[in-house]
Order: C-alpha cells, then structure tokens, then sequence
C-alpha cells in the first residue's frame, strides 16, 4: 500500500507539472503573440489594411505606426485627409462617404434620396479618381418597412444612376454588409445573398461588397463558404473579434489564419482591413498580432 501512494504521489507531481508547463507555455505564447511586433517582412499573400476610426489617435500616429508594421493602407479615411496619406506614402483602400449628412442608415433604398445621393457620390467618385483610389464604400440604408425584393429595386435604382460615372472614372462603388441583429438595427444589407442579388441587378463589374467578417458572424456564419461561393462579388474585407467586435486572438469563436487562407485561394487581390476595437492598452501591439494571425504563410 505505501508504495502505491507513493506511485500515486509521484503520478500526481507529474501531472501538476506537466500542466503548469502546459499553461505556462499557453500564457508565454499567448503575450508573446500579442506583444509582438512584425519586424519580419510581410509574406505579401494578403494585403493589409487598417480601419481609421477604431483607433483613438490621430491619423498622423496610426500611418507611422501602420507603415512601421509594413502595411500600406488606412481604410475609411475622407478625402479631406488624403494630404495626410499621402505625406506618409500611404494610401486608402477604401475611401470613406460617411459624411454629415449621409450614413449607415439613410441610403440608397430610399428614392427620395437618389437625386441627392447622386449628386453627393459624383463628387466622392472625382475625388477618388483624382487620388488614385479604387474603392468607394456606400451604404444601403435602413429598411425603414421595405420588402428586401423593393429594397433591392430601389437600390438598383439610385446605384445605376451614377454605376456609369464609376465606371467611366475607374471608381468601384462597395456597399458593406452589416450587421442588424447587434450593431446596427433594421440596416438592409445584412446577409450576403441579398447584396449578391443586388449586384447581380445592378449589372456592373464596378458594383460590388465589402465583406465584413464580424458582421457576417453575427448574421449567418457559415464564412469560409459564403467566402467561396460569392468571391466574384466581393471586393474588400473587414475583420473583428466575435463576440465583441475586440482582438482577432483566441478570446473570440473564429479562426482567421483559415478565412485568410480561404480568401488567398479564391484568388483575390484586394486588401483586409483590420476593423476591431483594440481592447488591450497598447492598441498598436493589437494590431501587431492581427497582422500576424492574417499574414498567412
């Protein structure tokens, strides 16, 4: 019987220390992970990107930092604020139209606001062009009541009155897919079949999605599919930690390294933007891990 304790003992101080190692390890790779910072060259298979909004800074401090990490774009930045990307070498992948008057809820599924939105895009489009842009983020609107078939119509509407200007400017329109369920209430394109439809009926190469990846968590997972089957119409993605909206890192329910992947074998060529809220003090060091998780080898 002493013996057998003693075996048991010994089975027990093994184990102990074969889990503490375990976690100790976990924790060190954890905030290695997160401290890190990319001094390596990126691998060049996704191009990265930067939302401006979900960091508290000035614009002048996040593309120094964002150049430092290697990348070469801030999202969702105004052409009032071009001057700024372009001192630093930077540029946007998609340019903001979130101005004072028009927003995430007031959009292009309401007739009444076509002959104002078009006047309003066609300047966005020539000041796009004029920098050098490819990419014009717009919005859908709220559905204020409207059937998903009318709200496609009337959104097929306002978009083809001003596709042909794109067009003709080398500008693509990009409606960004959000979601209504937690973030913003009674929005229209919310699933991706919907904005699928829609530009399927707006007929143009230059008419396409913005693919946000929180969003689309929330409303219908089923990512890496949806990623697939529906890459010919998508033409950026955003990224953020689920639930939360926080870090891409292990406190959330996806996997990015696997979306990056499945989004590099679709063939695509555009950029994905980092769109999370830093949670962590250092939110640059955030960032730094982000690029990391999606720099897919």
């Amino acid at each position: 019987m002493p013996q057998e304790n003693s075996r048991r003992d010994m089975i027990k101080k093994v184990a102990t220390v074969a889990l503490s190692t375990s976690a100790f390890t976990s924790l060190s790779n954890r905030v290695s992970a997160h401290e890190k910072t990319v001094d390596e060259k990126l691998k060049g298979k996704i191009n990265h990107s930067v939302c401006a909004w979900c960091y508290n800074m000035p614009l002048n401090d996040l593309c120094k930092a964002a150049k430092e990490i290697g990348l070469t774009s801030i999202d969702l930045v105004d052409p009032k604020d071009f001057n700024i990307l372009q001192k630093h070498g930077m540029m946007t992948a998609m340019v903001s139209s979130n101005g004072p008057e028009w927003g995430i809820t007031k959009g292009f599924n309401n007739v009444a606001h076509h002959d104002k939105l078009e006047e309003y895009f066609r300047h966005y489009i020539d000041e796009t062009a004029k920098a050098g842009f490819s990419n014009l983020i717009c919005f859908s609107g709220n559905r204020n009541g409207l059937s998903d078939e009318q709200g496609i119509a009337n959104c097929t509407k306002g978009l083809q009155r001003i596709i042909g200007y794109a067009e003709k400017k080398k500008v693509n329109l990009v409606m960004e897919l959000l979601n209504s369920k937690v973030n913003h209430p009674d929005y229209q394109c919310d699933h991706t079949a919907w904005g699928v439809e829609l530009c399927k009926s707006v007929g143009s190469p230059n008419f396409k999605l913005l693919y946000d990846i929180y969003h689309m968590q929330i409303m219908e997972g089923d990512i890496i599919r949806n990623i697939r089957d529906h890459q010919q119409y998508i033409a950026h993605y955003h990224t953020g930690g689920v639930p939360g909206r926080h870090e891409i890192d292990d406190t959330q329910e996806l996997y990015y390294p696997a979306i990056m992947k499945a989004i590099y074998d679709t063939g695509f060529t555009g950029h994905v933007a980092q769109e999370f809220v830093p949670a962590h003090p250092n939110p640059i060091a955030s960032l730094k891990q982000a690029i990391g998780i999606c720099d897919i080898a």
